[in-house]
């Protein structure tokens, strides 16, 4: 059966406002190139669309006739604001961003272990709202959360959970009571995943799974471009997941045992303290993390110098020289088994995540995930040959510490563009 008038310009005028989003600004006559419809139709809907304030003229292409097609039309970016929030045990960060996702502004603020819930909530809700007044946005039509935890599917929000701080789960209600906006809410680990498929590591996949490395561990599965929550919202939870290594295993309420205890932050500190790989700690991240990402850096230097041996400004004495060449050695050697050892762990949750999903492709990401770059990854890459008969890529992160707040503002903006763009011709 044929769709009505009305029904058939929603689409179309859908269809256009997608284009529009994914490759900015056009004009009618590539709009008309990319829809496959006819000048007039094209015509008709870039008139409703203006009419609705949905599109604006943000300029003119370089085609030397004037008219409608040297005209380029572009989505009105401030008709909505939105804001993207990464919320940690240690604190909050968030963006404001327009329609389009350009980025507005960005702020953090950290959060006391020791602070107690209404105050940890107070904090939180006014970094946003501060931000929300620093980017000019008298209102928030939609606002994303990434959290730690699962989500109920059934009802959208954050479960509680004895591992999380209790001002986690009552943020989520304290930005709807306080802002009038539209508050959701998703696990880290898959808006995570969701930015890495669209801006990141994985823009060629359609199907991969990013595995979280950080304070504890997770995965994010994507399937045939979708992303998979599982019947009560715990697909991925490979913390979980029984694993040879260690002294127990996981009960349904904690994963110690699983393969949390081979790959969360306490265990890879202890993995390195094991390898005498020390580091300076960092103040914008975890310890493991500055561990890790130390110790690939330097492999990664001296890999890049082994050709010519290790260079340096002056020439030294010959003792000092000797001295120097056994301390690189030996800094090497243990920074070499200590990313081995810890490839070895990860390539144990890896391999299980193949043998059950065969994705072709996994990302490692979190911040252990993400310090650890392509050493890391290549490290895993090579131990999973050896443990798997499905082809497999490792990738390292390819958004840095951004892609959970770069997640949770794709989910904003898919939001409020659903909610705007719905139907325009109305």
């Amino acid at each position: 059966m044929p769709a009505s008038p009305s029904t058939a310009r929603a689409i179309n005028d859908r269809l256009a406002l997608r284009l529009l989003q994914q490759e900015g600004p056009l004009t009618a006559g590539q709009l008309k190139q990319l829809t496959g419809l006819s000048r007039p139709t094209v015509a008709d809907l870039v008139e409703r669309l203006t009419a609705a304030g949905l599109i604006e003229v943000v300029g003119e292409s370089g085609e030397q006739r004037r008219g409608p097609n040297a005209r380029v039309h572009g989505i009105v970016a401030d008709r909505a604001h939105l804001a993207a929030v990464d919320v940690r045990t240690e604190g909050v960060s968030v963006v404001v961003a327009d329609l389009i996702g350009t980025e507005l502004t960005r702020a953090s603020v950290p959060i006391a272990d020791d602070a107690g819930t209404g105050p940890a909530v107070e904090q939180a809700v006014a970094l946003v709202e501060r931000a929300a007044k620093e980017a000019g946005a008298d209102r928030l039509h939609t606002v994303a959360i990434g959290a730690p935890g699962l989500i109920d599917p059934a009802t959208g929000e954050l479960r509680d959970s004895s591992g999380l701080p209790a001002w986690h789960r009552r943020l989520v209600a304290a930005l709807g009571e306080r802002l009038p906006a539209q508050v959701l809410v998703e696990n880290e680990t898959n808006l995570a995943a969701l930015a890495e498929q669209r801006d990141g590591a994985a823009r060629d996949r359609d199907t991969f799974v990013l595995l979280w490395l950080g304070l504890g561990t997770g995965a994010a599965v994507v399937l045939d471009g979708h992303l998979r929550r599982g019947a009560s919202g715990g697909t991925g939870e490979i913390g979980f997941l029984p694993v040879p290594g260690t002294a127990t295993v996981p009960s349904a309420v904690d994963c110690e045992g699983g393969f949390h205890s081979l790959g969360g932050a306490a265990a890879v500190v202890a993995l390195a303290a094991a390898h005498g790989v020390t580091a300076e700690a960092a103040a914008h991240e975890p310890y493991a993390a500055t561990l890790v990402r130390t110790a690939a850096t330097a492999l990664t230097t001296t890999a890049l110098t082994a050709p010519g041996g290790a260079a340096t400004s002056t020439p030294p004495t010959s003792h000092t020289a000797s001295d120097t060449a056994s301390d690189t050695a030996s800094d090497t050697a243990s920074r070499a088994g200590f990313l081995d050892a810890l490839a070895d762990r990860v390539a144990i949750g890896v391999a299980s995540v193949v043998a059950v999903l065969d994705p072709g492709c996994v990302v490692l990401g979190g911040e252990v995930g993400r310090a650890g770059g392509d050493e890391l990854a290549g490290r895993v890459g090579k131990r999973l040959e050896t443990m798997s008969p499905l082809p497999t890529e490792v990738r390292a992160s390819g958004l840095g510490g951004t892609a959970v707040l770069r997640g949770a503002l794709l989910m904003a903006r898919e939001e409020a563009q659903d909610d705007l763009f719905g139907s325009p011709a109305r």
